[in-house]
This record gives structure tokens, sequence and C-alpha cells, in this order.
């Protein structure tokens, strides 16, 4: 009897599956990172940024279904550092000589947001970094603007049409490694280099701070689903306007 109930079990065992229709695993691949397949007639557009760009990318796409081939950076491009980095643009941009029309790009929140000098989130006490604990900004003002320009500078080589989106606003927070209005200087060394490099200025901040207690989620850097769509119809209208510019008139 032993054996025989043994042997019913095991057989019942191998064909349980691993995980019910409810537990199925997910995509590995999020959709904003799916690959897309260029229409030959369009121009192409290509976007770049930190988890708040992510959230938008999608709609941006809907916006300019028929309008551009909008293809997404499969990543969250974190901080200038990672983007001049080994895993940044190298892999983002491998082909030297692909070209764009238009790539709308962003960084800040990375940059702006405080690390511990081993660059972890939390110290040995499991407490966050902040200014008053030896935390510091990940990435320093002096760095942020020579890494933006490095930045520009390959972006420049595909021939695009650059468009850069100012940092959205900090609020107060429930992590601590992000700081009430730190992102006011980083926005200032941004604007300035923009405008030096014949960057066209994309105001995000300036669009969503007065509505921010509608459109941002509560003490978060990120945003609701409303506030995600705010801005990714004002990405689009910029890039409809940069192709336009970029059209010869009949």
């Amino acid at each position: 009897m032993t054996s025989r109930f043994a042997l019913i079990l095991v057989s019942v065992i191998c064909v349980v599956p691993l995980w019910t229709s409810a537990q199925q695993p997910k995509s590995a691949t999020p959709p904003e990172f799916v690959a897309i397949t260029d229409d030959p007639k369009l121009p192409r557009v290509l976007l770049m940024g930190d988890s708040v760009s992510i959230a938008y990318a999608l709609e941006v796409r809907k916006l300019l279904a028929g309008v551009a081939n909008v293809h997404r950076v499969p990543a969250n491009c974190g901080s200038t550092k990672v983007a001049v980095g080994y895993y940044g643009l190298q892999r983002w941009l491998p082909d030297a000589n692909e070209t764009w029309d238009v790539i709308h790009f962003n960084h800040g929140l990375h940059d702006l947001s405080y690390r511990f000098p081993d660059d972890r989130d939390k110290n040995a006490r499991g407490e966050y970094a902040s200014p008053t604990n030896g935390g510091h900004q990940n990435v320093p003002p002096v760095e942020y603007e020579k890494n933006l320009r490095q930045i520009i500078a390959r972006l420049k080589q595909t021939g695009a049409k650059l468009i850069f989106a100012s940092t959205t606003p900090v609020p107060e927070s429930d992590a601590a490694k992000y700081v009430k209005d730190s992102e006011l200087p980083y926005n200032e060394i941004a604007e300035k280099v923009m405008t030096d490099e014949g960057v066209t200025w994309n105001d995000l901040w300036s669009l969503v701070k007065p509505r921010q207690a509608e459109l941002q989620i509560p003490r978060n850097v990120h945003f609701q689903a409303k506030g995600s769509s705010v801005m990714a119809q004002q990405v689009a209208e910029r890039i409809k306007n940069a192709l336009s510019a970029r059209q010869p008139k009949p």
C-alpha cells in the first residue's frame, strides 16, 4: 500500500505545473523597452531618460503614431555618470553611424540623489543617505555640468535635433535620499548648458510645478498616471515642433 501510494503521489506531482495561470512569469522586457520596427517613410525619434521618462514613453509613442518612429532606450538611463560610463551611451548608441532626427533626453534625479561613499542606499545602521549623516549627492553639480556636455557631444554625432527635459520637482520625500527643491541648482546648470550647446529646453518642471499636488505621487519624485500623461503631451508637442523645423519648406 505504501509503495502504491508513493507512486500515485509522484505521478500527481509530475503533472502539476510549476505555476498557476495567475502566477505566469511576466515578460522579461517591459513594453516601453520593446524594440519597434521603423516605418521607413517616417522620421526616427529616440527617448532617453530616467523612470519619469519611462512612465510617459508609451503615450508619447501613441501621440506621435503616424508622425514618427518613437524608440526608447531599453534601460533606466539613471545619472549622467551612468550615461558617460561603460554601461551608458556606448551601449545605448552602439552604432557610430546610426542617425536620428530627434533625441529627447533628461538626467537629473539620479544625479542629485544622496548616496553613501560606497554608493549603497543605506549605511551599516540601515539609514538612508542624507546631508546630515555623511551622505553625498551622487553626482555633484560641477561633475553634472561636465557630464552633460560630454553627453551632448556624443548625441550631436547622430545628426539629431536635441531636446532636454528639465528635472521635475523634488518634494518632501519619504526616501531621505531626496532633499526638497534640490533639483533647482541642477536645472539652473542644465539650462545654461543647453543654451550654450544649442539644445532645445523642454521645461517639464514649470509644466508640473503649479499642479504638483494633483500630478505627483505624494512624498515621491514619481507621478500619477495623469501626471505622466500631461508630460507626454508636452514632450510629443516639442518633438513635433523639432521635426517640423527639420523638414524643408515646400
